[in-house]
């Protein structure tokens, strides 16, 4: 064929595909219309799982997996938005690590609302200002968020969702010269992970300014010649900040592992996880004795962190498996007076 022919071709895919789109946002309006009458959630993250896995098993094509969830992702987003649009509340400001959790399940056509505070997404969508809430939920450097723990103790919302993505911080400045600054802003944690970078370049002795958020980083930066920032590169081109150095981090395989929260349960998928959280008695064995019900059902526990909230112990337990899983519901039952399900979900890792 010559490129005239190619593109003629590439032209009747594309008219094809536009009304194949049309004819798929009028099935999802006809879902929609039948879900208001039961009051049923727009978004159902195992139903998703389900049609991605479904046409990455039957794709024989060019696309890869990724390209696969890159494009079906933001089609679901844009059909959920068509139908209800609604808020989804994360931790603020734009360009933060948080921000490009959300974007990566909602898409770039969603309603975001940035909040400054953990507690303050997860009075959003309590309060009903928000749908879904995004919240860092641990790292593989810094481990488990203790807030992040305390409003799961505190609020009545579940887990809806999880997601994983990579952390990598850039070195961004005004400064020619990145010796002649005197200051570099970022998140308190973002220091002590790029701790031998700034031992290597001499900047330790520079003054270590800790701030709200990564992306606030950036942005002060962007001001003053002689500072830097710690932070995203996408949050340094949103500033026009200068890029001097990428992948910064200490650990290449720094990784954060979020939640998404909402007001209502996820059905079985069969790939699920579950998250609660466990107040055992003080006395002796207590533990080994809660633990046995799992072992006993051949139930795979993933996750057993210890917190203190408020004064008393609290584990952070997770599992394989649904709660309402046949071998999994009955334990879940007897010792419903020692925990609090967060939620059911598409398990997306084993661990960051």
């Amino acid at each position: 064929m010559t490129l005239d022919e190619l593109r003629d071709k590439i032209d009747s895919v594309d008219d094809t595909l536009l009304k194949l789109y049309n004819e798929r946002m009028e099935l999802v309006h006809q879902v929609g219309e039948l879900k208001n009458t039961t009051g049923a959630p727009i978004y159902r993250p195992e139903r998703e799982q389900a049609i991605l896995n479904r046409l990455k098993s039957q794709n024989q094509g060019k696309l890869t997996d990724e390209a696969i969830d890159a494009l079906f992702l933001e089609m679901f987003a844009v059909a959920r938005n068509l139908e209800l649009p609604e808020g989804v509340a994360f931790l603020g400001p734009e360009a933060s690590f948080t921000h490009q959790a959300a974007e990566s399940k909602f898409g770039a056509l969603s309603e975001y609302l940035p909040i400054y505070s953990i507690e303050g997404i997860f009075r959003a969508v309590d309060k009903g200002i928000a749908k879904f809430g995004v919240i860092p939920i641990e790292n593989s450097s810094n481990g488990i968020v203790s807030d992040t723990i305390h409003c799961l103790d505190e609020y009545n919302l579940k887990i809806i969702a999880e997601v994983v993505i990579d952390v990598h911080f850039a070195f961004a400045t005004l400064c020619d010269d990145y010796k002649k600054v005197t200051r570099v802003y970022s998140k308190d944690i973002a220091f002590g992970q790029c701790r031998k970078f700034l031992q290597d370049l001499g900047l330790d002795n520079a003054e270590l300014v800790p701030v709200e958020s990564t992306a606030k980083a950036a942005k002060l930066a962007s001001k003053d010649e002689n500072t830097a920032a710690l932070c995203p590169s996408i949050a340094a081109k949103l500033y026009n900040l200068p890029i001097r150095f990428e992948n910064v981090e200490d650990n290449t395989n720094n990784r954060t592992r979020f939640f998404i929260i909402s007001n209502f349960e996820n059905a079985i998928s069969g790939n699920d996880k579950t998250s609660m959280l466990v107040r055992l008695s003080n006395t002796p064995g207590a533990l080994v004795k809660f633990l046995n019900y799992f072992e006993e059902a051949n139930v795979n526990l993933t996750k057993i962190k210890s917190h203190i909230v408020e004064g008393k112990s609290i584990f952070f337990i997770e599992f394989h498996g649904h709660q309402d899983d046949a071998k999994i519901k009955p334990i879940l039952e007897k010792l419903s007076g020692e925990i609090k399900i967060l939620g059911s979900y598409v398990k997306e890792t084993d661990d960051v």
